[in-house]
C-alpha cells in the first residue's frame, strides 16, 4: 500500500504540479488580467483561499509529505533494513501519521504567521 501510494503521489504531484505551474507561468506573461484570473480560482478577492484553493492547498501539502515520508522509508528498504514483519507494519504507519501531522502542523504555521 505504501509504496503503490508512493508511486501514486510522485505521479500526482508532478502532473498537477507542472500543470499548475505552466499556468501560474503563463498567466504571469500574460499580464494582469489573466492573472487576476489564476488567482480567482484559487482565493478571494480579500486574498484567503477559497474551497478550491484549500484543497488543492491542503492536497498537495499531503501528497508531498506522504511522498517524502515514504521516500525516506524506501531509503531504508533499499538498504536490506526494516523487512521484518513488524517493524514494516510500524514503518508504513508511521509514514500516514507524519505526512498528517507534517501538513497540520505546516498549515498551522501558515495560519498562525497572520
Amino acid at each position: 500500500t505504501v509504496s503503490i501510494l508512493h508511486r501514486v503521489t510522485g505521479g500526482g504531484l508532478a502532473t498537477v504540479g507542472a500543470v499548475l505551474f505552466i499556468w501560474w507561468l503563463a498567466a504571469l506573461a500574460g499580464g494582469e488580467a489573466s492573472y487576476a484570473v489564476f488567482l480567482d480560482v484559487f482565493t478571494y478577492t480579500s486574498g484567503k483561499l477559497n474551497i478550491i484553493g484549500w484543497i488543492m492547498g491542503v492536497g498537495l501539502t499531503l501528497a508531498f509529505f506522504q511522498h517524502m515520508a515514504s521516500g525516506i522509508r524506501h531509503l531504508f528498504l533499499d538498504q536490506g533494513a526494516i523487512f521484518e514483519l513488524k517493524t514494516n507494519r510500524v514503518t508504513s504507519l508511521l509514514t500516514f501519521v507524519s505526512s498528517v501531522v507534517l501538513t497540520a502542523g505546516f498549515w498551522a504555521l501558515l495560519l498562525l504567521e497572520k
